[in-house]
C-alpha cells in the first residue's frame, strides 16, 4: 500500500516514479479516452473506477412538492446507506439532482445539465410527461436506465420504453390489485371509477373495466372531474344514484377526494372508498379529517411505523429519521435501491454500465428481498413491480394498518 508506505516516510525512488507516472496517467485519463475513441477503440471500461452518477429531475416545489422532499430525502438515504458500508465494488454512487417544480420543460433542461457535467449511469424522472419526453434522448445515448415518480400504463412497456422501470405497480396494475381484493370480498360487487381529467386520471380506466370484467365485477359508474378542488355535488348524486359498493378515486392527491367522501356519507351512502399509490400517504389521509375513517387503497411498500419485525431496513429508516416519512420516502429509496442492484449486478457479471446492460441486470432480479419494504420477495422481468397490499385507515391509531395480504400479480 502506497499511502501506508509514504507515511512511514520510505518510498523508494521507484515507488515515486511509479507513483508520479499514476497521477499522470490520472491527469491524462481524458485524453487517453479520447484517443481511444478517436482511434475506433471504444470507451474506455465503466469498470475501471469512479464514482457512479445518479442524475434526478427532482420535484422540490411547484404542486408535487410534497412528494418531491419526501422522493430526494429518500434518495439520499439509501445512498447514504449504501456509501457508508463501501458502495459497489468499492464505488460509490454519487446523487446529482435540480428542481423542476414539476415542469417538463425545466426537467428536459435538468436533465441535459446534469449529464452534460456528469457521465449518468441512473436517472430519476418525475413525471409521466418527462419520461415520455426524454424516451428517445435516452435511446439514443444508451448509457444510463431511468425510473421515476411516474407508473403510468404505457411505460411498462419493455418494447417501447426498454431503458426505464418503476419501483412499484403501474396505475392498471393498482386496479388489478384493488379489484381483486374486491372479487374476494364481494364477488359480484357494483364498482364505481371516479377520475381527475388529466392524462393521469384517465391512465388505468380503460384496462381497470376490462379486469373487472375478468372478475365478474360489475363496474356501474364512471365520474370524471377537473382535478383539485371543485364542486363536485352533482356528481355525488351520480354515485349515489349508482349506489356502488366500492368506489375507486384515481388521479387525485386529496382534493376533491374529502369533498366526495363527506357529501356521500351525509347522504346515507355505505359505499367503501378507495385510493392509489399517490394517495395514499398517511398524512395525506389524515387530511381528509372525519372522510378518512375506514378510507382504503393499494400500497406497494409498508408505511415508516410498520414494526411487525421482519423489515430490517425500516428500523434502519427509523434509525436515520425518527419522524414519519411519507410514500413518496419510501418510493424514492426503493428506487434507488433496485438501480443500485441493477449496477451490482452488472458489474458482477463483468460487464460495461450501460443502458442495455444495466436493464439486463435489473431485469435478473428474481425473488428479491428489499429488506421488507415490500412485504413479499420480489421481481422485475418487465418495466414493474406488480405487487401491493391493502390498507385500511383507522382513525383511532391515526394509520393506514394492513388490510389484506400481500398480492402479487
Amino acid at each position: 500500500d502506497e499511502t501506508a508506505v509514504a507515511k512511514s516516510g520510505h518510498i523508494s525512488g521507484r515507488t515515486s516514479m511509479s507513483k508520479m507516472r499514476l497521477n499522470r496517467r490520472e491527469l491524462l485519463a481524458g485524453t487517453a479516452a479520447t484517443a481511444a475513441m478517436a482511434f475506433g477503440l471504444g470507451p474506455l471500461s465503466a469498470q475501471e473506477g469512479g464514482d457512479i452518477v445518479l442524475g434526478g429531475s427532482i420535484p422540490l416545489t411547484g404542486v408535487f412538492a410534497f412528494a418531491g422532499v419526501g422522493i430526494h430525502a429518500g434518495i439520499q438515504d439509501y445512498l447514504k446507506i449504501l456509501n457508508d458500508g463501501g458502495g459497489i465494488k468499492g464505488r460509490k454512487i454519487k446523487y446529482v439532482a435540480e428542481d423542476t417544480a414539476y415542469k417538463v420543460d425545466a426537467s428536459v433542461a435538468a436533465f441535459n445539465k446534469i449529464t452534460s457535467q456528469e457521465k449518468v449511469s441512473l436517472y430519476y424522472g418525475d413525471s409521466t410527461g418527462f419520461s415520455k419526453t426524454i424516451n428517445p434522448e435516452l435511446e439514443r445515448r444508451g448509457t444510463m436506465i431511468m425510473a421515476g415518480a411516474s407508473f403510468a400504463t404505457e411505460l411498462n412497456d419493455p418494447k417501447k420504453f426498454p431503458l426505464q422501470f418503476m419501483a412499484g405497480p403501474d396505475y392498471t396494475e393498482m386496479f388489478g390489485i384493488l379489484l381483486r381484493y374486491i372479487a374476494k370480498e364481494k364477488p359480484g360487487a357494483r364498482v364505481a371509477f371516479v377520475y381527475s381529467d388529466t392524462e393521469f386520471g384517465r391512465d388505468p380506466i380503460v384496462p381497470g373495466e376490462a379486469v373487472a370484467k375478468e372478475l365478474k365485477l360489475n363496474v356501474v359508474e364512471k365520474i370524471v372531474t377537473p382535478p383539485g378542488s371543485v364542486d363536485v355535488s352533482t356528481e355525488v348524486l351520480k354515485l349515489r344514484r349508482a349506489n356502488p359498493d366500492f368506489t375507486i378515486f384515481h388521479g387525485y392527491v386529496l382534493a376533491p377526494i374529502p369533498e366526495f367522501v363527506t357529501q356521500a356519507k351525509q347522504m346515507g351512502m355505505k359505499s367503501q372508498f378507495m385510493g392509489t399509490f399517490w394517495t395514499m400517504d398517511n398524512s395525506t389521509v389524515q387530511r381528509m379529517g372525519d372522510a378518512a375513517d375506514g378510507f382504503m387503497g393499494v400500497m406497494p411498500y409498508r408505511y415508516y411505523y410498520d414494526k411487525d419485525g421482519t423489515a430490517p431496513m425500516l428500523e434502519k429508516i427509523r434509525q436515520m429519521r425518527t419522524e414519519y416519512q411519507s410514500t413518496g420516502y419510501l418510493q424514492g429509496f426503493v428506487t434507488a435501491m433496485l438501480m443500485a442492484e441493477a449496477v451490482k449486478r452488472t458489474l458482477d457479471a463483468g460487464k460495461e454500465l450501460t443502458g442495455a446492460n444495466l436493464k439486463a441486470g435489473l431485469n435478473s432480479i428474481k425473488d428479491f428481498d428489499t429488506g421488507g419494504l415490500f412485504g413479499v420477495p420480489i421481481s422485475i422481468p418487465g418495466n414493474s413491480v406488480p405487487v401491493g397490499r391493502i390498507y385500511r385507515f383507522d382513525s383511532k391509531a391515526k394509520q393506514m394498518l394492513p388490510a389484506s395480504d400481500w398480492i402479487k400479480l
